[in-house]
Order: C-alpha cells, then sequence, then structure tokens
C-alpha cells in the first residue's frame, strides 16, 4: 500500500508541474482548481478507475467527466501521464489549432462532453450511468469531479434527485471543496459535513475525506465502488494551489496563470521533482462481449390516418417515435412529466425499458439526454417547447459535446390556447436556429409528423421538432417523403399574385386564406416550409419569382428570429420582399381561433394581408 501512495503520490506532482508549466506557457488558465484537485484525479486515472488507453470509445471504459472544466489542463496532464497523449502536447495548451482547449470540447476524442458552463456534470452523468445500468447492461462506473462553487446550481441537485431515484450505484461524484470561488469565498466554504448532509437528503452514499490524504482517498473510493444500490458523492476538502506557498488557498488567483520567470521557477521548485518514471499500467476494462448489432433502422411503417380525420402533430410525434423504436433499438425517450401532452407515452408503453422518466426537471432531462446519446443512443428528449427554455445552456452545450440528440417540444405558439403566455412556446425557434448546425423541423399535419421524427433520426446531430396541440387535417398521402432541408408547395397556379410561406398550425389558415380570396378571384401560392433550418432557399426564390417578387411569412412564434427571419436570411441575396406576420404583443388566454384572430396570424389577417399588397 505504501508503495501504491508514493506511486499516487509523485503522479499527483506530476499533474502539478504539468497544469502550472501548461498554463504559464499558455499565458492564461485556471492553474490553482487544478493543483487543488490533482492528488484525486491521481487516484482516479492510475488507480480506481479502468480504461482501454489505446480505445477511447471502448464501450466498457469507465467514464470521467470534469464538470468543473476549467481544470482542463488538469485532465490533460492525466491523460499525457496515462501515456495516451505526448507530454509536449500540453504546451500546445489554448493554442487556436490545438485540441487541447481552455474547457473540455470532444475535438480531443477522449473528452466525451464538453464543460465548462458549470453545474451540468452530474446531469451528464446520469445519462451515461442509466445507459450502463439499463441499457447496456455493462459494469463501467461514471465518475464526475465537481467544483464546490457549482453546487450551487440547480441542475446539480436536479441530477442528484434523479440519480437516487434510479438507484445509480455506478455513478460516483467528487465534489473538491476547495473554498474558494471564481470572485469570493464559496457558500459553505470547508463545512464538508454541510455537503454531506445535503447529498444524504436527496438518497446518496457520503464519504467526507482530506482530499490530499491517500489513506482517505483510496478507502473512500473502494466505498463508492463497492455500493450496491446508492450513487456515491465523496466530499474531500482541498486547498486551491496545494502546494505553492503563494498560491495555496490564496484570493485573487482563479484564472490566472503563474508568470513566466521568477515566479514560475519558485513554484516548480516547490513542488519537487518531475518524475515520469515508468509508463502507468491502467487497469483494463471487461472485454467487450460479442453482441448482435445494434440496428439503426429508420425506416418505419408509414403513416395512417382515415380521410378526413384530424389529428394534433403531437399526437403524429407520439406515432411516430413509437413505431421508430420498434425499428431502431438504438431509440429511447425521455419526458419531463408531460408525456400524456407530447405523447412521448406511447413510446414509454411499448418500449418501458427505454423510457426514462426525468420528471419536472427540464436541465436534467437535457443533460441526461446528452448523456445517453454520447454513449451511442438515439434519445429523443420531449416537454413543453416553453420549457425547453429553462434548459437553454444545456441545449447550447449539447451542441459544443456534437451530440446526436433530439428535441421535441409540444405546446407551441398562441394556438394552444386557454392556458394562456406562460405555457406558450413562442421563442422556441429562434432558440434552436441559434444553435450551430442544428435542424429545425415543423410539421403541419400528423403524417408529415410521423415522418419527420423518422428524418430526426436518421440525421446525426441535434434536431428539434415543433409540435402543436390543436387537431388539424392531415394533408398528405402516406408515401408523401419529408426530407430534411425540403418544403412542400400545397396550393399554386400561374396566375398567383405572391406566395404565403408557413408552417404548423399557420399553414391550415393559410389554406383557408387561399379559398377566401379564391372566391374573390385572388390567387396565392402556399408553401409549407416544415423545414426551417436548413431552410429550402432554391424553392422560395422560385416561387418569389413566379409571384411578384412578393413573400408573405405567417408563424405561431414572436417576430424575432423565427420563421419569418429565415426566410428573410434565404432570399437575402434576391430582389425579394418580404411580409412577415407573427405573433406581437403579451398573449393571454382564450380559444385558439380567438388567438390566432387577435395576434394577426389567421386567415382573415392572411387575407387583408394579401388584399393590402395586391393594392399597394
Amino acid at each position: 500500500m505504501e508503495t501504491l501512495k508514493n506511486f499516487l503520490k509523485q503522479k499527483a506532482t506530476n499533474l502539478r508541474i504539468h497544469s502550472i508549466i501548461s498554463t504559464s506557457e499558455a499565458g492564461s488558465g485556471h492553474p490553482t482548481t487544478c493543483l487543488s484537485a490533482a492528488d484525486i484525479v491521481s487516484a482516479l486515472f492510475f488507480h480506481a478507475m479502468r480504461y482501454d488507453c489505446s480505445d477511447a470509445q471502448n464501450p466498457n471504459n469507465d467514464r470521467f467527466i470534469l464538470s468543473k472544466g476549467h481544470a482542463a489542463p488538469l485532465l490533460y496532464a492525466a491523460y499525457a501521464e496515462a501515456g495516451i497523449i505526448p507530454t509536449e502536447a500540453l504546451r500546445t495548451l489554448r493554442q487556436i489549432d490545438s485540441i487541447l482547449e481552455g474547457h473540455p470540447t470532444p475535438r480531443f476524442e477522449w473528452t466525451e462532453v464538453a464543460t465548462g458552463s458549470l453545474g451540468q456534470g452530474l446531469s451528464l452523468g446520469l445519462g451515461m450511468a442509466l445507459n450502463g445500468k439499463y441499457l447496456d447492461e455493462s459494469d463501467y462506473r461514471v465518475y464526475v469531479l465537481l467544483g464546490d462553487g457549482e453546487t450551487a446550481e440547480g441542475g446539480v441537485w436536479e441530477a442528484a434527485a434523479l440519480a437516487s431515484h434510479y438507484q445509480l450505484n455506478n455513478l460516483i461524484g467528487i465534489v473538491d471543496v476547495n473554498a474558494l470561488g471564481q470572485s469570493q469565498r464559496t457558500m459553505h466554504a470547508f463545512d464538508v459535513d454541510t455537503y454531506c448532509r445535503r447529498f444524504e437528503a436527496f438518497g446518496w452514499q457520503t464519504i467526507g475525506i482530506d482530499g490530499h490524504n491517500f489513506d482517505e482517498i483510496l478507502p473512500a473510493l473502494a466505498q463508492a465502488k463497492a455500493s450496491t444500490h446508492k450513487p456515491t458523492m465523496i466530499v474531500a476538502k482541498t486547498f486551491k494551489g496545494k502546494g505553492v506557498s503563494f498560491l495555496e488557498n490564496a484570493d485573487n488567483w482563479h484564472g490566472k496563470a503563474v508568470a513566466k520567470g521568477e515566479e514560475l521557477d519558485k513554484a516548480l521548485a516547490e513542488l519537487g521533482p518531475l518524475n515520469l518514471g515508468d509508463p502507468v499500467q491502467v487497469e483494463a476494462p471487461q472485454p467487450v462481449a460479442e453482441r448482435a448489432e445494434r440496428v439503426g433502422a429508420t425506416e418505419c411503417e408509414p403513416p395512417d390516418y382515415p380521410s378526413g380525420e384530424e389529428v394534433a402533430t403531437r399526437g403524429g410525434y407520439g406515432i411516430g417515435l413509437a413505431k421508430l423504436g420498434g425499428v431502431n433499438p438504438n431509440v429511447v425517450a425521455l419526458d419531463g412529466d408531460t408525456k400524456n401532452s407530447t405523447y412521448a407515452e406511447q413510446f414509454m408503453e411499448r418500449y418501458p425499458n427505454r423510457y426514462f422518466e426525468m420528471f419536472i426537471a427540464e436541465q436534467n432531462l437535457v443533460g441526461a439526454g446528452i448523456g445517453l446519446a454520447k454513449r451511442g443512443k438515439i434519445p429523443f428528449v420531449s416537454t413543453f417547447a416553453a420549457f425547453l427554455s429553462r434548459a437553454y445552456d444545456q441545449i447550447r452545450m449539447s451542441a459544443i459535446s456534437q451530440a446526436n440528440i433530439k428535441y421535441a417540444g409540444s405546446h407551441c405558439g398562441v394556438s394552444i390556447g386557454e392556458d394562456g403566455p406562460s405555457q406558450m412556446g413562442l421563442e422556441d425557434i429562434a432558440m434552436f436556429r441559434a444553435i450551430p448546425e442544428a435542424v429545425v423541423l415543423y410539421p403541419s399535419d400528423a403524417g408529415s409528423a410521423e415522418r419527420l421524427v423518422a428524418e430526426a433520426a436518421a440525421h446525426e446531430g441535434i434536431v428539434y421538432l415543433r409540435t402543436s396541440r390543436p387537431k388539424t387535417p392531415i394533408l398528405y398521402d402516406a408515401d408523401e417523403s419529408f426530407p430534411i432541408g425540403g418544403s412542400k408547395v400545397v396550393q399554386q397556379s400561374n396566375q398567383d399574385s405572391l406566395t404565403v410561406v408557413a408552417a404548423g398550425v399557420t399553414v391550415h389558415e393559410a389554406l383557408k386564406a387561399h379559398s377566401a380570396l379564391a372566391a374573390e378571384g385572388i390567387a396565392i401560392r402556399v408553401i409549407d416550409l416544415y423545414s426551417i433550418k436548413p431552410i429550402d432557399a432554391e424553392a422560395l426564390k422560385a416561387a418569389a419569382a413566379e409571384t411578384n417578387n412578393t413573400l408573405v411569412t405567417v408563424e405561431d412564434h414572436y417576430p424575432e428570429g423565427g420563421l419569418g427571419d429565415a426566410v428573410l436570411d434565404a432570399v437575402a441575396t434576391a430582389d425579394v420582399y418580404v411580409h412577415k406576420l407573427a405573433v406581437t404583443g403579451m398573449p393571454r388566454s382564450g380559444k385558439p381561433e380567438e388567438l390566432l384572430e387577435h395576434h394577426g396570424i389567421s386567415a382573415n389577417a392572411i387575407v387583408q394581408k394579401v388584399k393590402d399588397i395586391i393594392v399597394q
């Protein structure tokens, strides 16, 4: 045991030295938070964890999530000490052509999830642990290193509650209690007992330790690994800047590198010699069992709705997701206690082992979905569109994590009716359009909703599917296809005076307007822009060219960042006039048809707008 402890102490010293040097070379970074956690990371990476150094994607590797992502230099140093990256590469930290970024991202393949926006790591770990225990039935463990300051984030406690509920004994957290935040002392400073009591209240096994004493670190890790039905949180008292006298437990060093020269020389002299020694022998995971290949089909039974039936697009989502589950075992579903409204319950009823209830905790809903995605699943995460705004930070981080995750937001727009403005998703298109490379889909009938669920699953990356509450007529034949990036011309003639571009419920309002105008001898073209991003720019330009270079957009969304702005962007280089009809002002409760009328996106509003344009 003494040999092991001496080995781990030296490795911790090496980690501190690497962290100091790499941040000094970069001229920026967070070396002091690396120094506080170095002993813990040494014990994890070179003793407790099992992983295949030659294969970052080995499904049986233990997983490590650095929730306190500003300690990235420590993470990279650990992989260098494990022989996975060359030590010289550490000097490229934060350089534009380096994979070793200031906070971890999957550009470095051993980083599964991006971190740095604090309070998210435990949710990510929850998703990975759910996968290991309930889906893959693997014996890997998930380790999450948190900072004490980030435990003020509500998302941490959302994850804590769910991890206990699902009895995730394969999830082990470590809180690095160094008592120093960015600008001041943390809320509970060095009060390890308070942290322990809090996690115990959420149903966790907790272990308080001195995070610099291997006589306490190693038994704590062994006890955590032996848990049979509870997640474990190790609460470790440490000192920020440990090992360097002028840094240790000192204020005003967060986010500051040690200056080259005399200051750096003094720090390195205090830390002691760097001793690379023999290569680390990391314990390998269990061999990957031979498994039947998990099929990734996305071709489902075609939609089947009786002629004349009206079905909400949220209903089409539920049916399509359940069908998809039958042909693709990688598909999983998560919902935030809205499954009887989003209709995710249809998937749950057929495939209960692949459905995870996240309750009313949207940040954790998204974070767990990201964790599942990074373990090879295709998660469909659903709730009301309005409530996804609560998890927008997690959503943007899912893009940085390069997650293959699908979001479904129901109850969008004023068309939900009497529930009122708190329940109306009116910002969601803008939210998701702003996410790099995200796809935004908005079906107008249940059949297209089904088809777009399958399209979402087949697409690698983030997809947002917007669904509506009201029942609407079936517009399309069962054999109709809806490729991402496409659109549908649902009404057209050679005499069309302009083109109305709509999606979702406003397609049906546009069709009513088309009939009303036709009765007065006015012809308009109607486009169903079901794919808002990527957008069918060529179809829009072609329609404009044939209809007096005039487009009218109609959307059940605020004017900023929605369908209208997407169309404006698409035709910006063409000589096209775009008139936007969108929800303005603060909505209120009322019947859906009253609200569409009140906010100027009804068939009547479209008719009036068309007449105003023609008269001009």
